[in-house]
């Protein structure tokens, strides 16, 4: 995994060239009664150069369609904005809807959504062309969420997202590395997964009691395995079920006898003792492909 250090300086100015820093945004908060909403997992980006770091990690160019979730008070997608993206910014919580029209009053290319991202149907709302997500993710949605668009929006070609480091961590890790799970699997069977940036808690408002990470996950031209899917997440989900289990364990759990899991696990050359977090995507596929039928 590479990683870079997180931009610097929190400057006060408003428009696409300055960027929405601290006083900005605050000020954009107080005139139209915003308060950070806890269990909405509002943590809003108050630093222009960091905002301006993600766009340049995403590669973002003029005419590219990016969709921002979350897009909060705009510093995201003043940012986008300025770098010549159109930008379909996705925000839920609808108290933030007028502020996030004023940032973004007289930006060229900025489309204002109002709608919950995990009920979105991202076929559909994403059905042509090519897409760039790029985005602050609520800290409670980020896995499920970047799952889901994954496997849903396959003309997302590239998703640069900014989430809690242990989420972020996961996405990208590997075998034995720490933090490496099902949603690690799920993420490599369709995306190279790469944390890019770290990021400090002082970049928010208000500040996350947890350290954040950007995360650029491309997309796979093909699937890396060719396994049956029902089959392979049948025996990643029992694979991971129970942290530090053996894979022979897993596969009782799915109703193989204790010589079926051995004869399984042999034919795929995978020691009966060996756990989950030990295994690479294409040895699960082969698991699961070695499943009596």
């Amino acid at each position: 995994m590479n990683a870079t250090d997180g931009g610097g300086g929190q400057g006060g100015g408003t428009g696409a060239s300055a960027g929405l820093g601290a006083g900005a945004i605050r000020d954009l908060a107080t005139r139209h009664g915003i308060r950070p909403t806890k269990s909405l997992g509002q943590h809003f980006l108050i630093d222009p150069n960091l905002a301006r770091a993600i766009v340049a990690d995403a590669g973002v160019a003029p005419g590219d369609r990016v969709v921002e979730i979350g897009a909060g008070l705009g510093s995201l997608t003043v940012a986008l904005a300025a770098a010549g993206a159109r930008v379909r910014a996705i925000e839920f919580d609808r108290m933030l809807i007028p502020a996030l029209e004023e940032a973004t009053a007289g930006l060229d290319g900025v489309e204002i959504v109002h709608a919950d991202a995990m009920k979105v149907d991202w076929a559909a709302e994403l059905a042509s062309e090519t897409w760039t997500v790029c985005a602050n993710l609520p800290y409670n949605v980020a896995a499920p969420l970047v799952l889901t668009i994954l496997e849903q929006a396959p003309t997302v070609g590239l998703a640069v997202v900014m989430v809690q480091r242990e989420v972020g961590e996961r996405f990208a890790a590997t075998p034995g590395q720490e933090g490496y799970g099902a949603v690690s699997v799920r993420v490599a069977y369709r995306a190279a997964a790469t944390i890019v940036r770290r990021v400090p808690a002082s970049v928010f408002w208000p500040r996350p009691k947890v350290a954040s990470v950007v995360v650029r996950l491309d997309r796979l031209d093909t699937l890396p395995v060719g396994a049956d899917p029902e089959r392979l997440w049948r025996v990643v989900d029992a694979g991971f079920a129970e942290r530090r289990k053996t894979m022979r364990n897993a596969l009782r759990r799915i109703g193989l006898d204790l010589a079926a899991a051995d004869a399984v696990l042999a034919s795929c050359g995978v020691a009966s003792s060996a756990r989950a977090e030990e295994l690479d995507l294409a040895t699960f596929a082969a698991i699961g492909e070695a499943l009596p039928k």
